[in-house]
Formats: structure tokens, C-alpha cells, sequence
């Protein structure tokens, strides 16, 4: 096959497949240009997604009439002229790519007014086909318009997530550089309702509100440090407040969001110890450094960047989040009492030790989770000489209560040694197997004597609002109450005793982009995050009934050695370890 120079509306859409990756890639770059435009307001409007129109509208500096039709040629740009720029980059647009490549795939209308003009002009591009600029009237600054995204490329429209999914990109978008520019007045219109508005007054914390909610607002703590040329600012969550995921870590550099990991690991680092496995933070930085200390010119879409110094930028992000976090993270108390429960018997009165078990043990099993090592070194009977079984695969013999200890563990005598339950995750499995055998008829519902109103952040209330046939089905019954607010008139019953505005946040906490709510394990996602929220706590006292109760209920689940996410729900000392560590075995 002979080499040929391609036509050039295949060479556009080659290009335009790197930069309009989906409607959120095209919101991105007509943003960044109202920005470098220096808007004082946008508004963005989206129809159906961004499959059908997508509009940016700002009252920038706008293009004059006889530079219109050279803004949509490909590498043309107002920002750099020679390669020594592109190391001084200042503006979010330099590659002079976005435009020509969105008109590509796409019906792209742009009118414009500068200041200084007495009337507008008007371009439009249809499948990379540029007509005659025209006069028209229009206020100052420019509105770019979109339509008909990918029609020249239907294949790509395939590859577009569902509906919400796109929806949720774009707000996601919007709201985080609302956040970057809190002097710029953003609203977001989508099917008509305006789903995100900011008073452009520079309060982030506002803006913050608008992201999540005003009370997660309130608990963010600020940050504001300057380590030799790095400045850090924006705001990070205390340990209380957490997410499944690194979704919710942003970054601006010199106001461009990025995405890199080496700085989300520096974040993550500087959390070390305070959080949870599997947990992360909130967090939204902005750093602000010398433009010749950062290459921007790494990717097309821009969010990549390299730094010249990039150990000191990795520090003093750690530092920075570090010291906000101890300053405003009070030393917590150790509690050291430790609570037992001391009837062994069923009569409270009753001390006595032995008891007629109808179960027998299968086997001397070692403690599950237990090191080796804790045997002891001079036995002659050696783990490895005597292989131990563990717990059987499903099913716990019956068990005896003796009590809590450090109000987190319930300690049980079985036929075959000593049992640890841990409390809170044996109630979530307790919980979880209940919930989801109800669910194999109509769960029942238990209507609130007050409806709960909840109020979420502009993303999260659109997932919500995607999600609440689902919820029906689960028993919850929940409406929707304005653009971002829903009102809870019941929950399961299952669930009666549990804070219902809980009950409701962690449902959308951790939602990956891809999920389907129709699908039936998404269903058992969502229990098992309620049921993990309406467990009994680490650190709840519990009474000699209500702890029997929870073992009596744990030994008759399906699937009792873990709670549902996996975690174990108790730990076995088998007589034969415990004789073999008090030197009753083996001993010399």
C-alpha cells in the first residue's frame, strides 16, 4: 500500500478524536476560552446531554469581525507565536486546536462582539465546512454553539456513557472551575432548569456549598501556605469526612485543572495513618508557581502537565495539607475501660463454666487471622507438624456469650476454644442477608412521622434523581424538592432507628461513573453501604440481651465469617492454640 497525504476532514476528526473525547471534552475547551477571554459571566446551556446543543455564552473581550474566520483554522491562536512561548505559557488555550477540531465533528456557530464594536459577527462551521462571516446583532463577548455532536462521526456516539453519566461530567466540570474562579459568575442550564449557578463574589466556600453541600462546606478546612516560589491554597477534609475513591481530589495549576497522580499520592500520603484503608479525603488545591517551572504542553487535552522540580512540588503539597490537617485535628482520647458482660450461663446469678454443647467441633482450628509465631518457638508440636484447620467455610457452631470488651468485641465461648466478634461488622452481615431476603418479595417500608428534607450537592442530586425507581424498591420512598433537595417520607423498615438523611447520602456517596442502577448487584451496593451506616458502632455499649441477640442472629446467617464488603466478623483462638500458649502443650 502506496503512503498518501490524508485528506484533510480525516486529518481534522484524527485530531478531533484526541481533543472532543465526549460533550464534557467540547464544555471544557469553550470554558477555558471565556476564561482567557476574561468573562466576568458564562453561562452554559446543554440539550440532551450535549448530544444535541451545547452552548457557552460570555461577555468577554470577543473577536473581532475580520479575525472570526481565522479563530476556527486549525493552529491559529492570539496566545503563543514562538516555541520559546510555549514554556511561558499563561493562558488555558495556546495549541490553537479546540475550535477546528470541535467544527469538525459538529454544527459550530460562533457569533462575537468586541467591546469597541459597533455590531456583531457570525461564522458557522458545519462538518469542518467553514461559511462567510456575516454582521448580526448581538451584546458584547462571544456564544459559541454546538450542535449535533459526532454527527459527522456516528460511530463515536456509540462510545458516550448514558445519558446522567454525561450530565454528571459536565456539571462536575463546571462546578470544579467555578471553584478555580470564584470573581467568574458560572450557570449551568441543562434541559431547560438551571442545575448550577455562582454569585461570581470570590467566596470558594460558597462555591464549596454549591459542589457538596453547605454543612460539608462548613467542615472543610482551609489551606493557604507558600513554600519559595509554590504557593498552595483551597481546601482539604478532616478525617471525619471521607470518600471510597480519589474521585473527589482536584488540583488547579496556575488556575488549569490537571490531573496527575504524583500529586494525588502526595495528598494521600500526607493522610497517612488518620484514615481508614480505602478511605480518601476531599480535597481542592490550587497552586500557583512560575510558568517556566511547568511544561503544559504534554497532551492534548491539556490536563497533563511535568514539573521541572517536581520533589519539591510533591513536599510541599504533603506539607501544606499536613499542617492544615494537625491544625485543626484535635489529639484524640484513648478510651481504656474495657466492659464485660459476666453472665456465663443464661442465669445472670449462674457463674459456672460448663455447659452440655449440642454442637461439636469439626476440628481444632488455629485463630483465624492469628500469626504463627505467637506459638511457641520451643514446642515440640510445631503448626507445621500439625496442620490447623480454620473456620468452616459457612457456619459457626452455637456459641456462648461472656461479654463485650472495649465496647467494640464480643467475646464467646464455643465447643472448640474462644470467639471475637467484632460487633459492628457482624451486625452489618446481619443486617445486609435481612434486607436482601426481603427484597425477594416487596420489601416493607416504614412511613416517617416527619419527613426528612436532605439537601446535595448539584452532582449529587443529579444521580439521585436518576436513581429513585431504585430506591422504591429498596423501600425507600423519596421525592424530589427543588433543583437540589429531596424529601424522605420513608425508609425500610429494617432501618427504623437509623438517621434517614444518612440512609440517603451514603447511597450516592461512592457511585462509580459506570454503574447501572438496574442491575441487581448495584442494588446489593447499596444495602450493604446503608446496613454498614445502621450497624451498631465501634465504641457502643451494648447490653447483655441485645448482645446475646446479635449472636444468635449472627448464627444463622448464610455467609457469618464476613460483613459484606469482605472484612471479617470474628477471629477463632482454638483450644489447641490456647493450651499450646499457656506451655500446656509441648512444653519441655
Amino acid at each position: 500500500m502506496s503512503i498518501r497525504v490524508l485528506p484533510h476532514d480525516v486529518a481534522s476528526q484524527i485530531a478531533a478524536g484526541e481533543l472532543v473525547e465526549r460533550p464534557a471534552s467540547v464544555v471544557k475547551e469553550l470554558l477555558e476560552n471565556s476564561l482567557d477571554a476574561a468573562a466576568s459571566h458564562i453561562i452554559v446551556t446543554i440539550v440532551d446531554a450535549g448530544r444535541k446543543l451545547i452552548e457557552v455564552a460570555d461577555d468577554g473581550i470577543g473577536i473581532p469581525s475580520d479575525e472570526l474566520a481565522l479563530s476556527v483554522a486549525r493552529h491559529s491562536t492570539s496566545k503563543l507565536s514562538t516555541a520559546e512561548d510555549l514554556f511561558h505559557i499563561s493562558t488555558l488555550g495556546f495549541r490553537g486546536e479546540a475550535l477546528a477540531s470541535i467544527g469538525s465533528v459538529s454544527r459550530l456557530t460562533i457569533t462575537s462582539r468586541p467591546i469597541d464594536a459597533e455590531s456583531a459577527a457570525r461564522v458557522i462551521i458545519e462538518g469542518g465546512q467553514q461559511g462567510k462571516v456575516n454582521p448580526i446583532g448581538a451584546p458584547v463577548g462571544t456564544v459559541v454553539r454546538v450542535e449535533d455532536l459526532f454527527y459527522k462521526v456516528p460511530a463515536r456516539l456509540k462510545f458516550l456513557k448514558k445519558d446522567s453519566t454525561e450530565r454528571r461530567h459536565i456539571t462536575s466540570f463546571v462546578i470544579r472551575y467555578a471553584l478555580a474562579y470564584p470573581d467568574v459568575r458560572f450557570q449551568l442550564i441543562q434541559a431547560g432548569k438551571t442545575k448550577f449557578q455562582t454569585s461570581g463574589n470570590g467566596d470558594r466556600r460558597e462555591v464549596l456549598a454549591s459542589l457538596y453541600n453547605s454543612e460539608i462546606a462548613r467542615q472543610m478546612l482551609e489551606v493557604n501556605t507558600q513554600y519559595e516560589e509554590l504557593r498552595v491554597q483551597g481546601f482539604i477534609s478532616p478525617t471525619s469526612l471521607t470518600r471510597a475513591s480519589r474521585r473527589e481530589i482536584t488540583f488547579f495549576i496556575n488556575g488549569r485543572w490537571v490531573q496527575d497522580s504524583g500529586l494525588n499520592t502526595a495528598v494521600v500520603q500526607a493522610y497517612h495513618t488518620m484514615l481508614m484503608v480505602g478511605r480518601f479525603p476531599l480535597v481542592v488545591l490550587l497552586l500557583s508557581m512560575p510558568h517556566e517551572k511547568i511544561d503544559v504542553n504534554v497532551h492534548p487535552a491539556k490536563t497533563e502537565v511535568r514539573f521541572r522540580e517536581k520533589k519539591q512540588v510533591f513536599s510541599g503539597i504533603q506539607s501544606s495539607v499536613r499542617r492544615a490537617m494537625l491544625a485543626h485535628t484535635p489529639v484524640p482520647k484513648v478510651n481504656t475501660q474495657i466492659s464485660w458482660a459476666t453472665s456465663l450461663s443464661g442465669d445472670t446469678g449462674n457463674k459456672t463454666t460448663s455447659t452440655n454443647w449440642k454442637a461439636s467441633a469439626e476440628s481444632d482450628a488455629m485463630v483465624d487471622g492469628v500469626p504463627e509465631s505467637l506459638g511457641d518457638p520451643s514446642s515440640n508440636e510445631s503448626t507445621q507438624d500439625k496442620p490447623q484447620t480454620r473456620l468452616p467455610e459457612s457456619g459457626v457452631p452455637l456459641l456462648r456469650l461472656v461479654g463485650q470488651i472495649g465496647a467494640a468485641y464480643l467475646v464467646a465461648e464455643g465447643p472448640d476454644g474462644l470467639y471475637l466478634v467484632d460487633q459492628h461488622a457482624a451486625h452489618e452481615r446481619i443486617l445486609f442477608e435481612r434486607f436482601m431476603a426481603q427484597r425477594q418479595a416487596e420489601i416493607p417500608s416504614q412511613a416517617l412521622l416527619e419527613p426528612v428534607t436532605v439537601e446535595l450537592g448539584a452532582d449529587q442530586a443529579s444521580l439521585l434523581s436518576e436513581q429513585l425507581d431504585i430506591l422504591g424498591n429498596l423501600g425507600f420512598q423519596v421525592e424530589e424538592f427543588g433543583p437540589k433537595a429531596f424529601i424522605i417520607r420513608a425508609i425500610p423498615s429494617i432501618l427504623i432507628g437509623t438517621d434517614p438523611e444518612i440512609a440517603l447520602r451514603v447511597v450516592v456517596e461512592d457511585f462509580e461513573e459506570d454503574e447501572t442502577p438496574l442491575q441487581e448487584e448495584i442494588e446489593a451496593k447499596i444495602v450493604a453501604r446503608v446496613c454498614k451506616r445502621a450497624a451498631v458502632k465501634t465504641g457502643q455499649s451494648l447490653s447483655v440481651e441485645e448482645q446475646r441477640a446479635l449472636l444468635s442472629d449472627l448464627e444463622v446467617c448464610t455467609a457469618p465469617r464476613t460483613c459484606p464488603h469482605g472484612r471479617p466478623t470474628m477471629i477463632h483462638l482454638s483450644i489447641d492454640l490456647l493450651e499450646r500458649q499457656f506451655g500446656r502443650k509441648g512444653a519441655r
